[in-house]
């Protein structure tokens, strides 16, 4: 009897792993270790994130450092982890070529599930993209990286000071500043925006209650809060002509707000 006991309970845990696809978080704090689909593998970056990159990718790291399990008890609603081993290492970084150019920093933003104090999530709250967040587009390529909305798996956490929407990196690389577009062409209908380590030099966001704002002197926008997002990846754009109105094709408005829930999955 122990020992069939032994293997039911052996089989339920090998059946409850979920197979992550590329560039999906595969495990941290308050998640289960999950493995990738075939080709790739499960890097962890620090105890609160783990990616699923391709298995031929080398990454710079420092020695990885044990975390003891006797300090990670972790409560949530659905489950209790008892037992956590987390290797600690840093992200993986390009250093540009001679003179500036070549490509910048690789930086692995981490997603803790909790949400950290004095920082918020930002998601949108009507359809198509209820309840989807910002955060920069998941991929392995440097900085900077398109703004999207995408699932809460992956939200990334905010705050605002002195005009600048700040991503957190936790300490892990230089937080991500969010950057907008400076058009020759003023009256243009839509301003790109992406993350990257260099604070923004065009406009200013702030807070409209919990709405994000982004202000500037030489666009006189019908509505500061106006947001596009547009095109099957969810890139977020700069709204510069009136809300709900005259929408450009593969787009749709939204306003995104913050939220200080302690989880980004509702």
């Amino acid at each position: 009897m122990r020992v069939v006991s032994f293997v039911l309970l052996l089989t339920a845990g090998v059946a409850a792993q979920t197979i992550r696809g590329p560039y999906e978080q595969c495990g941290g704090t308050g998640r289960p270790n999950d493995s990738c689909s075939a080709g790739w593998q499960c890097t962890t970056y620090n105890p609160y994130y783990a990616q699923c990159v391709p298995a031929a990718t080398s990454t710079s790291a420092v020695s990885p450092t044990p975390v003891s399990s006797s300090s990670r008890i972790i409560t949530s609603s659905s489950r209790v982890i008892t037992t956590l081993t987390t290797i600690t290492t840093a992200p993986s970084v390009t250093t540009p070529t001679t003179g500036g150019s070549g490509p910048g920093p690789v930086v692995t933003v981490p997603t803790p599930t909790t949400l950290q104090s004095g920082w918020y999530w930002i998601r949108a709250v009507a359809t198509p993209n209820y309840r989807s967040y910002l955060q920069p587009q998941p991929t392995s390529t440097p900085v900077p990286r398109a703004a999207v909305l995408a699932n809460s798996n992956t939200a990334a956490q905010f705050q605002l000071a002195s005009g600048q929407l700040i991503q957190n990196n936790f300490a892990n690389s230089p937080n991500l500043y969010l950057n907008v577009e400076n058009p020759a062409d003023k009256t243009q209908r839509r301003l790109k925006t992406w993350f990257d380590t260099t604070p923004n030099a065009y406009g200013t966001f702030g807070w409209q209650g919990d709405t994000l704002i982004w202000t500037v002197s030489d666009i006189n926008r019908p509505n500061s809060a106006a947001w596009l997002v547009c095109g099957d990846n969810k890139e977020v754009f700069i709204n510069t002509g009136a809300f709900l109105w005259d929408t450009p094709a593969g787009c749709f408005d939204h306003t995104i707000h913050s939220y200080n829930g302690a989880q980004a999955d509702v």
